[in-house]
Formats: C-alpha cells, sequence, structure tokens
C-alpha cells in the first residue's frame, strides 16, 4: 500500500470524523462504554475484523475507554488501508451502540 500525502490524509480524516492525526503517521480514536464488559466485547470484534485482512490496531483498555491506534509499518505511515479499517471500527460500535 502507498503511504498517504498530507492532502490525502486530510481529506481521508473527513470520511472518519471521530479519528485524531497524530505525529503525522497514526491515527486515533477514543471509544466510550457504559460498561467495562461492552468495552472488552467491542475490542473482540476489533480483534476479529483486523485478523480478516492482517491489519492490527495498537489497542489500549482504560476501564470504560478503549483507545485504537493506527499506522501502516510497511509505508512507514498512513494507508488507505487504516482509514479503511478506522470507518469498520467505527461501524462496530454504532452496531454495538443499538444493540445496547
Amino acid at each position: 500500500m502507498k503511504k498517504l500525502n498530507e492532502s490525502e490524509i486530510q481529506e481521508q480524516l473527513t470520511k472518519v470524523a471521530e479519528w485524531k492525526l497524530t505525529d503525522e503517521k497514526w491515527i486515533v480514536r477514543k471509544y466510550r462504554f457504559l460498561e467495562y464488559l461492552n468495552g472488552i466485547e467491542f475490542v473482540q470484534g476489533v480483534a476479529d475484523t483486523s485478523e480478516k485482512i492482517n491489519h492490527h490496531p495498537f489497542i489500549s483498555i482504560d476501564y470504560k475507554v478503549v483507545t485504537l491506534k493506527l499506522t501502516s509499518w510497511q509505508a512507514r505511515g498512513l494507508t488507505v488501508l487504516d482509514f479503511e479499517l478506522a470507518n469498520q471500527f467505527d461501524e462496530l460500535y454504532i452496531q454495538m451502540k443499538r444493540a445496547k
């Protein structure tokens, strides 16, 4: 995958509004849950999604907050795949919120 340039990154960020750019090569989002176990369930869904495409985020669990960080190591920065995966995680979060 091709590393995105600055303008391409800014364009992609408009499609994943809750995600923030950090250090020019990461996108990060915090997801908040009403219950700790809801966050754990979300992380399992993130893991399943990531395994299917062999692209894995950094995951941090802080009680009821799950933080995801994405980058593409081979490209040494952000690629379209990072933003596609961010969108899939957002969809998973929305589905879980509807189900609760």
